[in-house]
């Protein structure tokens, strides 16, 4: 092949081809391109220990290059979010899935191990549209923040049901009176989706929507913190947050609505708080308008270059409100082609000068002054929250996640944030290399759970019982629950005598190829038509009951170290759990497959981060907090329907050994960037040495308590982790353990940070001021809640002295001053649109 392009080049050079010459340089490129992708391959078939996507053979490679992994989008034509509210299609209500081919390792040769035929549900063609923008179900809500809520009417032949309009007529006084949001109106719709008509978004509802935020927000913002100036580092959601500014107070004021006066410390020492007061943007139009009067062809072809890396890409990507994070990255290659603009307007100036000023020094003096105003200001600007030198928190995060895990443990974790930092450091510093990381969103693919049933490191593999084939691509991806079937006769019948399987038993009939365990043995129970409905469906298995019980081998329990001998007494015999929801997905069920086979041999953990019940197998009530894991317990301990996020019971002595050898970095360093993922992570640590202090206050070990408390503080300092509502607890515990002067210094910090947020709101105006009540608020009760534990517990001069300083913030709002929460009453609403009982219009607010 190198010979051939070797030979090709030579001889349409000499030949003078020039346009054969370009092509055989393209194709050329193109292959060094894709050339590097043969790493991934090789390196697949190595089965190194972080090996996403399994790309080892022809069909995986091709699934990774064609990001099978990500959902599927319409470019031009198809679905909008609406489709979720519609139903099948009428006229052909399933469609053929894609064949998934896997390798027979024995034969060779790979075979289709899917049911493709009539697999996949069809997208309803009345909710399809042109130029489907607003396509992605699971951000209904969002959408609707820019068409307003949407318009539904009962289906006739639900008009004279009589619940069913007192429903909607109940929903409807619930919006007028302002109780529903676009979440709420979401969940409704879903759930009267079989008797209602929603109407569909407009093709002028759609365009809207692109320009607006996926051209606007999702790249003009972009484009103007690069060039302009930035607000902060917190993700913007159409809030007060991560907007573009310049560094010009007035229109800054102008652009935000808000004035730039008095503003908070926080707000003005985000490192990310960056503005060039529009000086390299200037530059770059100086340079973009010289380009096009003096060379239009190069003119045109960096215009081409600068719409596709940018404007083309969010068309295609077609982004969704709002993303896990922001997406500024993904359009970098359009602000490269901006900053050759600014390059040219350099030139541009020297060019427009030279005519006037003839001195050998114009060149040096322009382009000194160009560097220091656009690159100089652009450094000095951006250095502090780019640089990562000496960095080590996320280094330290992992190392605290390990530690808080015993030896061979197997840790759940949620997704990237708490994962990636953990298979660094074990596979870059080699570092608790026991400890077996199962990411459980990972945890559907088959290819993740072939690597878990390996030797990873010095960690075994997981315990299993599952085998590839009953877990592999289109295979029990979701097992449906139906604990009875309507019969013939219209009667509802069990399909068990009994509510409870014991775990075992319930995996083998959920991984069974019994006819009775698929679903078409439930349809034909039920007289159906089994033919229908898709083969993938019918032949998929189901689970009949709603409780499994975990029996308990106490031996192994207190053998292994998964609880204390202190506790043994508490130990249960066995644990029982009810899987809530309509189906149990195949992560879940993996989750519980290890949980079935360990036999309490192996301490299992879950990162935390997440608090729905699937995220911890529906095992809340028997967790037990270990530093910053949750540990699986055989003791049962209620979560607290009053606090719901403080799961689990806490063992002081265990989490007080765990937490001592923690490794924080410089965490506590005012020179590092503390970057949101960073001040996020703090939640977790404040919030579970908190619980450390408090379960060491119950036990009347006070100097514990102050210790554990000044170890937060330390590693914590109030003016870079944000959060403020989680230093309540730690100013309550000071004074419990008799440190009243930390107490008092750490109120007076945090009183601060809500002193200057209501300091700027009331210098608001007081359409801004109502605007922002919610804000407000907030940081009253917050304010005040700080200072009921003063008074508390400090009952005197300080007390009286603070309580007054409040009451004068207080007094800055006119809303502020009843004891009484104000009531926000509904805008006035036209009689002439209230809509009737089979049809809901909801008047929507901007904000």
């Amino acid at each position: 092949l190198v010979s051939l392009i070797y030979f090709g080049l030579n001889y349409t050079r000499k030949k003078d081809y020039k346009h054969f010459n370009t092509a055989i340089l393209c194709i050329t490129f193109i292959m060094i391109g894709f050339s590097s992708w043969l790493m991934l391959p090789i390196r697949a078939n190595a089965n190194v220990v972080i090996n996403e996507n399994d790309p080892s053979d022809a069909r995986e490679l091709l699934a990774y290059y064609n990001l099978e992994q990500y959902p599927e989008t319409h470019l031009f034509y198809g679905p909008q979010f609406t489709d979720q509210y519609s139903g099948l299609d009428e006229d052909n209500p399933y469609v053929d899935d894609k064949p998934n081919y896997e390798k027979d390792e024995k034969s060779g040769k790979y075979v289709i191990i899917n049911d493709w035929k009539n697999a996949k549900q069809n997208y309803n063609h009345k909710h399809a549209s042109i130029l489907p923008r607003m396509w992605s179900q699971e951000h209904a809500e969002n959408y609707m923040m820019f068409t307003g809520v949407l318009d539904f009417k009962l289906k006739p032949e639900y008009q004279m049901e009589n619940d069913l309009r007192n429903a909607v007529q109940e929903f409807k006084n619930d919006v007028i009176s302002g109780h529903v949001d676009y979440e709420d109106y979401n969940n409704f719709l879903k759930q009267f989706a079989q008797y209602i008509d929603v109407e569909k978004p407009s093709f002028w509802d759609n365009v809207t929507y692109m320009f607006q935020y996926q051209l606007g927000y999702m790249y003009w913002r972009y484009f103007m913190w690069n060039f302009v100036g930035r607000q902060d580092d917190i993700q913007g959601k159409y809030d007060n947050h991560g907007n573009w500014i310049s560094g010009i107070k007035p229109l800054d004021g102008l652009i935000l609505g808000m004035s730039q006066d008095k503003l908070p410390s926080d707000v003005l020492n985000n490192k990310a708080r960056n503005t060039y007061y529009f000086l390299p943007f200037i530059l770059g139009l100086i340079g973009f308008f010289f380009l096009l009067a003096k060379d239009k062809k190069w003119f045109w072809i960096l215009l081409v270059f600068f719409l596709f890396t940018g404007v083309a890409i969010q068309v295609y990507t077609n982004v969704r409100p709002f993303e896990p994070r922001e997406r500024d990255y993904s359009v970098v290659g359009s602000f490269y082609v901006f900053a050759l603009f600014i390059g040219m307007g350099v030139y541009a100036l020297f060019e427009g000068l030279k005519k006037n000023v003839k001195n050998k020094m114009l060149a040096p003096a322009i382009t000194l002054v160009c560097l220091i105003l656009v690159p100089g200001i652009l450094a000095a600007n951006n250095w502090d929250d780019h640089d990562r030198s000496n960095k080590k928190t996320a280094l330290a995060m992992a190392k605290m996640y390990l530690d808080s895990c015993a030896e061979n443990g197997i840790l759940f974790t949620i997704g990237d944030n708490d994962t990636f930092a953990l298979w660094y450091v074990q596979e870059i510093e080699g570092y608790r290399t026991d400890v077996r990381i199962v990411n459980t969103s990972l945890f559907q693919t088959d290819w993740y759970i072939d690597q878990m049933k390996r030797k990873a490191y010095d960690s075994d593999p997981i315990p299993s019982q599952l085998t590839h084939d009953q877990y592999r691509y289109g295979t029990r991806d979701y097992i449906m629950k139906r604990t009875y079937y309507v019969g013939q006769d219209g009667k509802a019948r069990k399909i068990m005598d009994t509510d409870t399987l014991d775990i075992k038993s319930f995996l083998n009939f959920v991984t069974s190829d019994d006819p009775r365990t698929k679903f078409k043995r439930i349809l034909e129970l039920q007289g159906e038509d089994v033919d229908y409905y898709p083969s993938q469906l019918t032949n998929s298995n189901y689970f009949p009951v709603e409780y499994v019980k975990i029996p308990v081998n106490k031996e192994n329990v207190l053998k292994y170290g998964i609880v204390a001998p202190k506790d043994a007494d508490k130990i249960v015999s066995d644990m029982v759990i009810k899987i809530k929801g309509s189906a149990l997905y195949k992560n879940r069920l993996l989750m519980l497959d290890i949980v079935a086979n360990n036999d309490w041999k192996r301490p299992i953990y879950f990162s935390g981060g997440a608090f729905g019940d699937e995220d911890y197998i529906w095992m809340k009530d028997y967790l037990q907090l270990d530093g910053m894991c949750y540990k699986l317990v055989p003791i049962k301990t209620p979560v607290d329907r009053a606090n719901p996020f403080d799961m689990g019971r806490v063992d002081s002595d265990l989490m007080y050994n765990i937490v001592k050898k923690w490794d924080w970095g410089n965490s506590s360093d005012p020179n590092l960037y503390h970057d949101p993922e960073t001040r996020k992570n703090s939640i977790t640590y404040r919030g579970n040495l908190a619980r450390l202090v408090e379960q060491f206050i119950n036990e009347e070990e006070p100097k514990k308590a102050e210790e554990i408390a000044d170890i937060a503080m330390d590693n914590m300092p109030v003016d870079y982790y944000n959060y403020y509502t989680l230093l309540e607890p730690y100013i309550s515990a000071y004074y419990e353990v008799g440190a009243k002067d930390k107490a008092r210094e750490l109120f007076k910090q945090v009183s601060k940070k809500y002193q200057e947020n209501l300091t700027y709101y009331a210098d608001q105006d007081e359409i801004t001021q109502y605007q922002k009540a919610d804000d407000i608020l907030t940081d009253i009760q917050r304010y005040k809640a700080i200072l009921d534990v003063v008074n508390q517990y400090d009952k005197g001069d300080f007390a009286d002295k603070e309580s007054e300083s409040f009451s004068n913030y207080l007094d800055l709002f006119d809303f502020g001053k009843s004891k009484k929460e104000p009531i926000e009453e509904a805008p006035p609403i036209d009689e002439d649109i209230l809509p009737t009982t089979d049809s809901v219009i909801v008047p929507v607010q901007n904000e």
